[in-house]
Order: C-alpha cells, then sequence, then structure tokens
C-alpha cells in the first residue's frame, strides 16, 4: 500500500473494506487510522468495533491493530491476548490500497491463505490451505499470484515464527499503545 493523498490523518475513523477476487464482497471492518512507519500503514480496531461480512457480524472482544506494507499483498493483524486466541492473524492479499473511489479508505482483494500464530500450545501455522486449494481453481488465479502468494505464505510463516520485525510483539505494542492513547481505552 503506498502513501498518497488518500491517507487520512491519524485518528480518522474509516472502514477497511475487503472483497474476494471475483469482486464479491467479504469483511469490512470499522477502524481507525493510526499512521504509518516504516513498516507500511497502520489501523486499530478498539475493543468493541464492528467487523462484518456475508453471513458473519460481530463486536471485536479485544483491541487489534493491522498493518498494511507497501507491497499490498498481506494484512498483518495483532491481536491483545486473551481474549483473542491468536495473538498474530496475517492475511494474504491481493492489491490492497487506498480506495479509488472512497478516499481514506483502504480495500483489498482476501486471497484466503492466513498464516496464524496462536497464544496457545498450536504454535504458527498456515491456515485455510483448502479454501486456497478451491478457490484458486474455481476463480482462476494467475499462476504469477499463486505462485507469489505460496511463497509469501511459507516466508512470513518463518518470520512469524522467528518474531521478525514488524512480526514481533514489539512493533505492534507500540502502535497497541498508540490506539489506546487516541480513544482513551
Amino acid at each position: 500500500m503506498t502513501a498518497d493523498s488518500s491517507r487520512p490523518e491519524p485518528g480518522t475513523r474509516t472502514v477497511f473494506r475487503w472483497r474476494k477476487w471475483d469482486g464479491g464482497p467479504h469483511w469490512v471492518h470499522d477502524c481507525i487510522y493510526l499512521g504509518h512507519d516504516q513498516w507500511g500503514e497502520w489501523f486499530g480496531q478498539p475493543e468493541g468495533t464492528r467487523s462484518f461480512r456475508p453471513g458473519r457480524d460481530f463486536f471485536t472482544r479485544a483491541a487489534s491493530v493491522t498493518l498494511v506494507p507497501p507491497s499490498g499483498d498481506h494484512a498483518l493483524t495483532v491481536n491483545v491476548a486473551p481474549p483473542a486466541s491468536s495473538r498474530i492473524y496475517i492475511d494474504l492479499a491481493w492489491d490492497v490500497r487506498w480506495s479509488d473511489t472512497e478516499p481514506g479508505v483502504p480495500t483489498g482483494i482476501d486471497m484466503d491463505l492466513d498464516v496464524v500464530r496462536a497464544i496457545d500450545e498450536r504454535g504458527t501455522w498456515i491456515d485455510d490451505r483448502d479454501e486456497w486449494d478451491e478457490h484458486r481453481v474455481a476463480y482462476g488465479y494467475p499462476p504469477h499470484i499463486v505462485a507469489h502468494l505460496e511463497a509469501l505464505a511459507v516466508d512470513l510463516e518463518r518470520k512469524v515464527r522467528d518474531r521478525v520485525a514488524p512480526y514481533d510483539d514489539a512493533t505492534a505494542d507500540g502502535w497497541l499503545a498508540r490506539l489506546a492513547a487516541l480513544t482513551g481505552a
């Protein structure tokens, strides 16, 4: 996600709109733009913030921050855990960027594969390989995107397991503190 004139001021409420490869709706997260650093753009969701998609609608039970790197090929979410069952949840993605039609709104294509670091003994793993296998055929993902995201998933799994910044706790904890300062939570 590259910076441009669509970037809102830190503290601005916005939504993060995800869609599927075929253009169908996916997750929409109410969030707050927190700012940017050398890793990319940061967004936050205080406890009690709405997230919804077709068939599912809920309010968060804990705060989280999400990083979108300039590559636009994944979004790293770090949860306050517990009550969340995962500390890190990475959505592999495509074309994550500021919306062309809604200034200050990030948007992207969810590409099924996820990298998860649980807070319990399950550790770190690549999730939703079955959904990836099904959708890459059904949606006809281009081979170069398939190759890129499969290699990226393996690389991200290693970085999360090794806690390489920004996939470490310290980097996200600074942004969680900024979210708390902006929201008084």
